[in-house]
Parts: structure tokens; sequence; C-alpha cells
């Protein structure tokens, strides 16, 4: 398996999820990919995919960095994307990420590659036999080496992820 970093300068989330399911469409075989912040006087978002292609099919604008292969624009923070790929950042594709509807949490930790859920502001942990509804949007994060999954209560014996499909944007009403 290859590992890129990618960068095109995104600006949300939203934006780089669509530059990973654009990539992932044009790859063959399994792909793990995710979203690395990246800080610094322009703060911005850049892409890391682990696949098993030597090489990615790229634009222009694209700054793409791995062992073997470089491509695109330097000044760009493929590097550090490609640095943090599977050690911090958060996962959008991924072995599990196609679970949709509502699932045991038995059933999720066994069948994926999340290895644990974080209840955000609770102390209660989930159970295998409790359920979480995916509202089929899984964006675990890479912490210490296991991708760990944010959740909240979402009832008794249910749960669901921290992060939302569609949030609103700060500042939107007003």
């Amino acid at each position: 398996m290859t590992v890129f970093g990618v960068d095109t300068g995104s600006r949300s989330l939203r934006e780089a999820d669509h530059l990973i399911h654009d990539l992932v469409a044009r790859l063959p075989g399994p792909v793990v990919a995710g979203t690395h912040l990246i800080r610094g006087e322009r703060p911005h978002i850049a892409v890391s995919l682990e696949s098993d292609v030597e090489s990615l099919p790229v634009d222009p604008e694209m700054s793409v960095v791995s062992v073997v292969f470089r491509a695109g624009p330097d000044g760009l923070a493929a590097a550090e994307a490609f640095a943090q790929h599977g050690v911090s950042g958060r996962a959008v594709v991924f072995p599990g990420s196609e679970l949709t509807g509502a699932v045991r949490v038995g059933d999720l930790l066994a069948g994926s590659s999340i290895d644990r859920l974080h209840v955000v502001g609770g102390s209660e942990q989930p159970g295998a036999d409790d359920f979480l509804d995916t509202r089929d949007h899984l964006r675990p994060e890479w912490q210490g080496g296991e991708l760990v999954l944010a959740v909240t209560p979402a009832g008794a014996g249910r749960f669901a992820p921290f992060e939302v499909p569609n949030p609103t944007p700060c500042c939107a009403d007003h």
C-alpha cells in the first residue's frame, strides 16, 4: 500500500470530503482516506490516501507527495498530510465507512476499522448491544494509532456520531 498526501488548499471539511470522494472514484481497490487540518499563515485542510496504486491521477492544482511520487505545485502541505496519515486527522473513507442506518455497537466495532467510541459530554460508555444511529456519516479520528468515533447519547441505549453530516455554518443566521 502507498500513502499519498494531497493538497489543493481546501477551505472546509466539506470541500476536502468532496476531494477525497473524487479521488477515491478514480482509484481501483480499497482506499483509506482522511482529512488533516493545516495550521499556519493560511489554515486549510489537506487530505491523505492509502491505496495499492503507485501514482495518482492528479489535476494541475493538486500538490501530491508520497515516498515514490511527487506532482503539482510546491508550497502546499501535501507532505504534512502524508506524515499524519494514520496518526492524526479525520477518517472519511475506511473499512466500515459505508455503514448506514442504525447498527449495533458490537457489529460496528467488529465490522469496521473503528477501534472504539468516545462519548462526548457523558460518562456512559456504549455497550455491544447498544445502537449507533450512523446518520449515514461516520467520521472517526486517528488518536494514538486508534480510530476513535466521537458520539453523543441519543436516548436509552442509543448513540449518534458527534459530527453531523450537514452542520449549520457559524453565523449562518446573522
